[in-house]
């Protein structure tokens, strides 16, 4: 069966992410906390990306593992917090050098978007310790293309010129990002 976008957004219940773009669903949120504190062990959300969205750069406190299902792979940027970079593509075809798992490790900045001709892409991600909305940074475009002059065409091709000067929270609801 051939899905579209459309098909997988309404059998799913995906919702729009406001601030970071594609569409989302919190599947899982643990009932227990980290030990000490009051945040969620882990969560997980469902993920989709179509040919008019894609994940705007940010970034979170704890390591989120992203998970890829079906559809076009993705390329996503990692902007580490030494001044490295890499590109990485999600997807299925491991003898092309695509992963079909991913970790963004805490405190690094990642964005992702289909690679030119891709339909949409449906993915996963797990966070632990969990999600909170107070936890997501978005990037500011002019900020990152300072400090990663070297990744300034898929930084770009990541973010709007817009793109201010990090505003944390932001996203939306319980979930937030694409991050879980």
């Amino acid at each position: 069966m051939d899905v579209g976008p459309e098909d997988i957004i309404r059998l799913l219940d995906l919702k729009p992410l406001p601030v970071e773009g594609g569409y989302y669903r919190e599947t899982y949120r643990s009932g227990r906390k980290v030990p000490g504190g009051d945040r969620d062990l882990s969560t997980a959300i469902y993920y989709l990306l179509t040919p008019d969205t894609f994940s705007a750069i940010h970034r979170l406190s704890a390591d989120e593992l992203y998970h890829y299902y079906m559809g076009d792979p993705v390329e996503m940027l990692l902007l580490l917090p030494d001044g490295r970079g890499r590109r990485v593509i999600l997807g299925c075809d491991l003898a092309r050098g695509e992963l079909p798992q991913v970790l963004v490790p805490a405190g690094c900045w990642q964005g992702s978007r289909l690679l030119p001709g891709g339909r949409l892409a449906l993915m996963g991600t797990t966070m632990s310790p969990g999600f909170e909305l107070g936890e997501y940074e978005h990037g500011s475009r002019s900020d990152l293309l300072e400090s990663y002059p070297g990744w300034a065409e898929l930084i770009r091709g990541l973010s709007s010129p817009s793109q201010g000067s990090g505003t944390e929270g932001g996203a939306e609801g319980t979930e937030g990002t694409a991050s879980s």
